[in-house]
């Protein structure tokens, strides 16, 4: 048996987010936009009783994980989804949309 909770990232479509839930209870998310092939994220946020345990690097993770799975680039506009996309650099740098792509 164990006491970790229990922790579920999903993308949340008709709400524009990704969310993570914590024994079933929504616990933040990460709104964003499509464009061209890129998701935008624009606010991740994480609900006051579920802060400093974790559970933004696990959304953030599964977020991005679930935009590579779906064959896209990210432009992280959020200053939290930035910060870690610098932080595990290069992991997640072929995720980078570049401007210069686009030319």
């Amino acid at each position: 048996m164990t006491d970790e909770p229990q922790v579920k990232v999903v993308d949340n479509p008709d709400e524009s987010r990704f969310e993570v839930s914590v024994d079933g209870t929504l616990a933040g998310f990460a709104v964003y936009e499509n464009d061209r092939g890129s998701v935008i994220f624009v606010h991740t946020e994480v609900f006051e009783e579920f802060e400093g345990q974790g559970f933004a690097g696990q959304l953030a993770k599964a977020a991005l994980g679930m935009v590579r799975e779906a064959g896209k680039t990210i432009i992280p506009l959020c200053p939290y989804i930035k910060a870690y996309v610098r932080k595990h650099s290069p992991e997640y740098d072929d995720l980078l949309r570049h401007p210069a792509a686009e030319a």
